[in-house]
């Protein structure tokens, strides 16, 4: 159906309709070919009156989805101005094309449907007679001895303002006799909505903290730019502690003063409640927080601020990206190298990238900020695409910590069988006479279970991948990559001791072994288990911040952001796990894991200490990060990155297919490698396939799971392979019943 010259909309009607994945086709003429792009707002002839009625354009189209005849056409574009949807349309279909998903799963990521919640309302009396008239009365009541009645107009006269409550419970003043009042022209009541608040206990504060020379430098940078209508990419790289979020505040005000508006990205909800009183202190109610935590009315609400103007800086996790804000100006990502920026749902979008394109669209800049920044961003502001700004010292007279590696080989030759190593004992031991803090870290990524060698350090890996294995269950020892399998023998290949065992370590193990080594030491440990209940997160902090615990234990949501100035100890209970993961990022996680935990060290105006326990001393993800040296650590790693052919030296396309089939899901990743061999054939640099087969989770709710990572130096190779794939994948009758994903540049391995 159709031919050259005939080209089709998808178009969506009522954009804040439930049912988003209704779109509906018309022929686009041959004079608006130009104007017609997705986003596009445009008037269309709808329903059997053709009343004509504004809709968005979603996708175009070569072929129509059902008979010609029958399809109407557009009859023009609108031109008047840039509306925030069509803004948010684009970004969805830069999603499709940059990620791989169905236009639908772009347009209800970016485009969330919004649950129409009823406002509540607040009502407000003011005056209705002039001040004077207003005090005879008062006089007069007060000679009657109108006790209620006085107590609620004297309230009135000196706030100018007061709310039914302030009037109903605080004066004990009944709402009919406002309403008689109002009535006789004394009063006047107004209703006006009334905004859930999700942080009703935070307060404003006039002024911010005085940067400093660095700090200054940044911000005058930051200026002098804007000023000149200059919108680029910046990457803040400041050491953990140099005062990045002050920085933040002050680009933030500058933009504010331009009457623009600000999304700023955090990585985690634990980061929330700390973050937020920092941006409250500051601009008060002219913040809005989107996070998933938040209840529906809340989210309604805040998203209805935003769009009605009435919130200037948005603050969020990775979806808050796509607040609907019509003025934007700046966003920032805080933390930018966290893998929460990755979506592990389809479109599997990365935060910065989707950041970037959304400011071009808009004339905004876009910062990125980390202690640690990820390889992917230095990469590009070495090579001049990002301006790179560095912080070097920390804010105020806090020093970087002192940092010490045990090597946990050695402890294992002592006889020492605890937790802990002798010095990090002792260093608690200390720590807990002086009443000064501690915070220890269980680096629990990557808890697979790998094998290893308590006598030498040494790890099972396997022979054709430069990965660990990973220990199952059955007693297999399994690479993920390609699929190599050994059975677990007892002995270590190198030095032939009998102490192999898989490692693995929980916290609540950590938590019963502080209990029994440290009895008077009050314990806070912290994980998903322990922060399930909303609110957890921030109460945890919040007693730990007011010194009602000693020790807080926990995950990687202890380590981001959080600002403790009694803090003077940060253990690193097992920096390996991260390290062993069947993922060419794993030195990278480890090194920003460990660099983002020292941190917490030493933040106020005493010294801290790090003590890192590890099986590999010498890895140079453990030695830089003891160094807090990040171009040492990027040194070495993009070295590997170049040699291996790993982003961002090259690029990786995963294609995930997934059936309730454990045949049928083979047969189609079959299928699917034999395709990409052939369309290869004649190619002068054609996309390598890396050994396909299951994922490393093979099954997931019993849909099996096989997998093809795809690697090619140049991204548009593998973004045209993915455009010719998807209408075969999509339309063809043998991938009927199969899902199939696709990720690209992926932040961890399937």
């Amino acid at each position: 159906m159709g031919d050259s010259n005939t080209r089709y909309a998808d178009i969506i009607i009522d954009i804040s309709h439930e049912a988003l994945d209704r779109v509906f086709q018309y022929r686009v003429p041959l004079s608006l070919w130009k104007e017609v792009r997705p986003g596009s707002r445009v008037f269309v002839p709808f329903g059997k009156g053709n009343r004509e009625t504004e809709g968005y354009v979603v996708a175009i189209r070569p072929e129509a989805d059902y008979e010609e005849s029958k399809i109407k056409e557009i009859l023009r574009v609108n031109t008047e101005g840039v509306s925030v949807e069509s803004e948010l349309i684009k970004v969805a279909s830069f999603l499709k094309e940059q990620y791989g998903s169905t236009m639908i799963q772009a347009l209800r990521t970016v485009l969330p449907v919004k649950a129409k919640m009823k406002p509540k309302e607040e009502v407000f009396i003011t005056l209705s007679a002039d001040i004077e008239a207003a005090q005879k009365l008062l006089a007069e009541w007060e000679q009657k001895h109108y006790v209620a009645r006085a107590r609620f107009l004297f309230l009135l006269i000196e706030k100018g303002r007061i709310t039914k409550e302030e009037a109903v419970k605080g004066c004990n003043f009944p709402l009919k006799e406002i309403r008689r009042l109002a009535e006789q022209g004394i009063v006047k009541l107004e209703s006006r909505i009334k905004y859930r608040n999700p942080f009703p206990e935070l307060t404003k504060r006039s002024t911010g903290w005085p940067l400093n020379e660095e700090q200054q430098a940044v911000a005058d940078n930051f200026q002098k730019d804007y000023d000149n209508g200059k919108r680029g990419t910046y990457l803040l790289y400041g050491v953990t502690g140099s005062g990045k979020t002050e920085v933040y505040l002050a680009l933030i005000e500058q933009v504010l003063a331009k009457k623009k508006q600000v999304i700023v990205l955090i990585p985690e909800i634990s980061l929330t409640y700390q973050t937020v009183r920092r941006f409250y202190e500051r601009f008060g109610e002219r913040i809005a927080v989107i996070n998933s935590r938040m209840s529906k009315g809340e989210k309604s609400d805040a998203c209805e601020r935003i769009r009605a103007g009435e919130a200037d800086v948005i603050i969020g996790a990775r979806s808050a990206l796509f607040a609907p804000t019509e003025r934007l100006g700046l966003i920032i990502i805080d933390e930018e190298h966290d893998g929460a920026y990755k979506s592990d749902t389809s479109p599997k979008y990365h935060a910065r990238e989707t950041a970037v394109y959304r400011a071009g669209l808009c004339g905004a800049s876009v910062v990125l900020g980390s202690a640690t920044p990820s390889v992917e961003a230095y990469a590009r502001a070495l090579s001049g695409e990002y301006k790179l700004w560095t912080l070097k010292k920390r804010a105020g007279k806090a020093m970087l910590p002192t940092t010490q590696i045990i090597d946990l080989r050695e402890e294992f030759k002592k006889g020492n069988r605890s937790i802990f190593s002798g010095e990090l004992h002792k260093k608690i031991e200390e720590r807990l006479a002086k009443k000064e803090q501690i915070m220890l870290f269980l680096n629990r990524r990557g808890f697979a279970g790998f094998v290893s060698c308590r006598a030498c350090g040494q790890v099972i890996k396997c022979p054709h991948c430069d990965v660990t294995l990973t220990y199952h269950r059955n007693g297999k020892l399994r690479c993920h990559y390609c699929g190599y399998e050994e059975t677990f023998i007892k002995q270590c290949p190198i030095c032939k001791s009998s102490h192999v065992a898989a490692f693995g370590l929980g916290t609540e193990k950590v938590e019963a072994a502080l209990h029994a080594e440290f009895p008077t030491a009050r314990v806070l440990r912290m994980d998903m288990d322990t922060t399930r209940r909303k609110h957890a997160h921030e109460e945890m902090l919040a007693a730990f911040s007011k010194g009602e615990a000693d020790i807080l234990l926990g995950t990687q949501m202890i380590v981001k952001g959080h600002d403790y100035a009694n803090v003077t100890l940060v253990g690193i209970l097992a920096a390996d796990l991260s390290l062993h993961e069947q993922d060419f990022r794993s030195g990278e996680k480890t090194f920003q894991l460990l660099c983002q935990a020292a941190g917490r060290a030493g933040r106020g105006d005493k010294r801290g200490d790090v003590i890192i326990q590890t099986y590999s001393p010498e890895h140079y993800s453990i030695t830089t990060a003891a160094e807090h040296s990040y171009e040492n650590f990027f040194k070495e790693e993009y070295t590997y990155r170049q040699l291996m052919g790993y982003p961002p030296c090259a690029h990786m396309l995963v294609i995930l297919v997934q059936s309730g089939d454990e045949s049928q899901s083979v047969i189609a990743r079959l299928r699917i490698e034999k395709m990409i061999e052939q369309s290869q054939v004649g190619q002068e640099v054609p996309v390598q396939i890396l050994t396909p087969g299951q994922a490393s989770l093979s099954k997931l709710k019993d849909v099996y799971r096989q997998v093809l990572y795809l690697k090619h130096k140049d991204k548009e190779t593998l973004l045209d392979l993915k455009r010719r794939l998807e209408p075969v994948l999509e339309k063809h009758p043998m991938f009927a019943g199969i899902t199939i994903q696709f990720d690209f540049d992926p932040l961890s391995h399937y």
